[in-house]
Parts: structure tokens; C-alpha cells; sequence
């Protein structure tokens, strides 16, 4: 199709198919979490095929060496023909299914990624693709490992205040891809994943409190500083991580977004059932937990198995403790997340 003329540009217009939902609905008291999914790639890799992987290039590494500074045991990596948008789709339907909701009863999508399909359009207009339905506004967020805690956040207020009923909340990454598998401390840390949710308006209270922060001056902390012009690469397109400056600011921010939260949902730390962390670092896991005076019981664990999926990390440890029985409807769960950027967040919700 070309748009040579205005004429042409009007009638190509005129044959798009109207938006299916309406304009303008009416606010919502709460917005709650109906349905939980999430997708992992097929292909495991364990600890120990990593080392012998980075010893063919001449880099030390061991199971043991991995699981004493991350507790991490596995990831999983895409396929080469796997985009986040493939992975994101298996989460979103499984999300619905669960929610016992149709693709086309969606009126939002909101993806979390820092790893896309492609420069546009957005991940969330593939998946919007995917799954067969279209008129509803689709967009993707970009905040790293704390994409998923924004962009719950903004569906949210979106649902709040009348713009969207039912929304599609998805973390998707394909981190492999940006990877130096010459850099034995960042390259074992990362996986591939996605996750999802459907959160829709309720007269029942859901999410609680939400709060969300940024710090640029830390940007080069944790960053892929290339970018694509003229058709080729400029800088570095692999992840570099200063980890010592990343832990350390990492358990201060997740605690006191965490007690900011919690201030203004009017809770306390003894109200939380569940502690979701975005799935980073056992470490840096357990320190929040500590800080926070909550037991190890307490504490949603994915990490030791799927590594560090960053916008996917926190939505597929929520689906995983879901569907294993430990999250169940009533209880109160907090959400956080720390990432590039530097960016931070939290959500606290009744499930």
C-alpha cells in the first residue's frame, strides 16, 4: 500500500477497521490480577554446560563457582528463530486462560522488554497481531529489570481512571542476545523467559499501592551502550554491569520503595504474605527479605532456575508460585523491581 497523495493517504484510512471498544468508560475503583501465564524457552542450560561452553573460549568458570554469588543453577535460552514477541504470546494466552478471558475482551496491552522484536513497531503491536485482535491501544515499556513493576503500575492508573478495563500486562526478554560470552560475569547471569498477567477493573481491592523511581546518574552501572545509525552498530551492543555498585544500590532502593509502598497502601511489613523480588541475585534477594524482617519462607525463589529474565522475572515468578499453590486469592503480596537506568519500583497488591 502507498500513501503517494492525500487522497490515497484518506482512503486507506477509511478501510482500517473501527476500535472495538469504547472511547470513554467509567473509572474503576481497583484494578485487580485475574489470571497469571508465563512461557520459557525449551532449551535448558545447566550451570555446567555454560562452563564447558566459556572454557571452548578460554574462560574459567564452575557450577559451584556461579551458584555461591547468584544461586543460579539454569537458565533458558531462546531458540534462534524465538523473539520476545513468540515468548511474550505463550504468556499472554496462558494469562488468559486462567483469567477464563477471550484476546478479543482485552481493551490494553502493555509489554515490559528491553530486548524487542525490532526498533517498531512495538513488541505489544506483534503480539497484538498474534492474537488475532486489533483497536485496542498496544504499547511497549522500557525499564529494564523494572519494566514489569512500571508497566503494572500504568495499567493501573489506566484502569483506574477509565481508560482500559482489561488489560494484558507482559515481561519479555531475550537477553541471550545481548550477552558478551567473553565477559564470565555478566554472560552467566541472564536468561530468556517471559511472563504475564490480566489485570482488570474490580470492585475488589487488588493492587494497593505502587511507587516508582529513577536515578540517571547511574546509568552506566548496567547498560547496552550501542545503538544502531546509518544502518550499522555504533558502540557496544552487549550488556555491561559494574556488579559491586549494582548490589549495593540495589538492596537500598528495594528496601525503601518497598516501606514507601507500604506507607501508602496503609500496610505493614507483618501484612505481607509473599515477597516477589525481581529475580537478580539470591544475595541481594535475601538481604531485601532481611531488611524487610521477613523469613525465608516468605520468599518467591525462580531465580536458581531461570537466571535473571529482567522485565520477565518477576511476572514468571509470580505465575510459577501461583500455579504451585503457594500465592492463592486473599493474601497480600509485594512486588519489586531495580534495574537499568537506574530505575526502581514496587507494587503491593491483594491477590
Amino acid at each position: 500500500m502507498t500513501l503517494s497523495s492525500a487522497s490515497s493517504g484518506a482512503a486507506a484510512s477509511a478501510s482500517l477497521p473501527s476500535p472495538q471498544f469504547p472511547a470513554v468508560m467509567p473509572p474503576a475503583r481497583h484494578a485487580r490480577i485475574t489470571g497469571t501465564g508465563s512461557m520459557l524457552p525449551t532449551r535448558r542450560v545447566s550451570n555446567e554446560e555454560l562452563a564447558a561452553e566459556l572454557a571452548e573460549r578460554g574462560l574459567e568458570t564452575s557450577d559451584t563457582w556461579i551458584v555461591e554469588r547468584t544461586g543460579i543453577r539454569a537458565r533458558h535460552f531462546a531458540a534462534a528463530e524465538q523473539c520476545a514477541s513468540d515468548l511474550g504470546l505463550g504468556a499472554a494466552l496462558n494469562a488468559l486462560e486462567a483469567a477464563g478471558r477471550r484476546a478479543d475482551e482485552v481493551d490494553l496491552i502493555i509489554v515490559a522488554t528491553s530486548t524487542p522484536d525490532m526498533v517498531f513497531p512495538s513488541t505489544a503491536s506483534i503480539i497484538q497481531r498474534k492474537l488475532g485482535v486489533h483497536g485496542c491501544p498496544v504499547f511497549d515499556l522500557q525499564a529494564v529489570c523494572s519494566g514489569f513493576v512500571y508497566a503494572l503500575s500504568v495499567a493501573d492508573s489506566m484502569i483506574r481512571t477509565g481508560a482500559a478495563r482489561c488489560a494484558l500486562v507482559i515481561g519479555a526478554e531475550v537477553f541471550s542476545r545481548i550477552l558478551d560470552f567473553n565477559d564470565r560475569t555478566t554472560c552467566v547471569l541472564f536468561g530468556d523467559g517471559a511472563g504475564a498477567v490480566v489485570l482488570e477493573a474490580s470492585d475488589e481491592p487488588g493492587i494497593l499501592a505502587s511507587r516508582m523511581h529513577a536515578d540517571g546518574r547511574y546509568r552506566e552501572i548496567l547498560c547496552v551502550p550501542g545503538t544502531v545509525a546509518g544502518g550499522q552498530v555504533l558502540g557496544d551492543p552487549l550488556l555491561k554491569m559494574d556488579g559491586q555498585a549494582v548490589f549495593k544500590l540495589a538492596v537500598s532502593v528495594l528496601e525503601s520503595v518497598a516501606r514507601e509502598t507500604l506507607a501508602a497502601a496503609g500496610r505493614t511489613e507483618a501484612d505481607i504474605d509473599w515477597l516477589i523480588p525481581h529475580q537478580a541475585n539470591i544475595r541481594i534477594m535475601q538481604g531485601t527479605a532481611r531488611k524487610l524482617k521477613l523469613g525465608a519462607d516468605k520468599l518467591i525463589v525462580t531465580v536458581d532456575e531461570h537466571g535473571n529474565t529482567s522485565a520477565a522475572s518477576i511476572p514468571l515468578a509470580l505465575d510459577h508460585a501461583v500455579r504451585s499453590g503457594r500465592v492463592q486469592r486473599g493474601q497480600t503480596v509485594l512486588l519489586e523491581g531495580v534495574g537499568g537506568g537506574f530505575t526502581w519500583g514496587a507494587v503491593l497488591l491483594d491477590f
